[in-house]
Order: C-alpha cells, then sequence, then structure tokens
C-alpha cells in the first residue's frame, strides 16, 4: 500500500473542455481533502463554508482563483488560503488541465 493518496487518484481525473472531475483523498472526522481537475474553460462555482477554513495547494498548471470580488492567476506550485465564510471559487483559463486541492477543516458539522 502507498502512503501517496495524490498519484492513484489522479490516474483517474481526466476533464473534457469546460469538465471538473473530482476524488477525495482523505476524508476524516475533521478534515476534508479534495483532488480538482478542471479541463480549459472548467469553472468550480463560487461558493463559502461559513463554519471551514479551505486551502487551495495548485499543483499542476495556473488556476485563476476567486475569492470575494478578487480574482488572481495561481501558478503551482501555490497556496491559497480561504478564510471561514469567504465566497471562493476556481476557473481555468488555460488550454491545458489544471490540477488543485481543496482542503477544508473542520468539516461543517
Amino acid at each position: 500500500m502507498s502512503l501517496d493518496r495524490y498519484a492513484s487518484a489522479l490516474a483517474d481525473l481526466d476533464p473534457d473542455e469546460g469538465e471538473v472531475e473530482t476524488a477525495e483523498l482523505v476524508v476524516t472526522d475533521d478534515v476534508l481533502v479534495k483532488a480538482f481537475a478542471l479541463g480549459a474553460g472548467a469553472e468550480l462555482e463560487p461558493h463559502e463554508h461559513a463554519d471551514s477554513t479551505n486551502v487551495f495547494h495548485v499543483l499542476e498548471g495556473a488556476v485563476t482563483v476567486l475569492q470575494g470580488e478578487e480574482k488572481e492567476s495561481v501558478a503551482a506550485p501555490g497556496v491559497v488560503l480561504h478564510e471561514r465564510g469567504v465566497d471562493h471559487g476556481a476557473r481555468n483559463d488555460t488550454d491545458e488541465t489544471v490540477v488543485f486541492t481543496a482542503s477544508l477543516c473542520p468539516l461543517p458539522g
């Protein structure tokens, strides 16, 4: 058994243009780590987590991160903090697939 959960999860992610695919890497009572692969032009709609902090780790490519009224292209390797209750999302403005993880802690009750 491999300790690395990323490689096996990523092997199953191959989004088409405009498509978002996900895989859960870690799910415990108090944390969720999820991988997101965004095909060219795909968007993870802005949303918020009122009771949880969310952290993006950009692993492949460059993703446009949406946070409140701001947007910024963040290239791998990159880390973005989304405080509790702040609207956040992601968009792929490139022609290549972008991959990032989102860590949510604590899990909403």
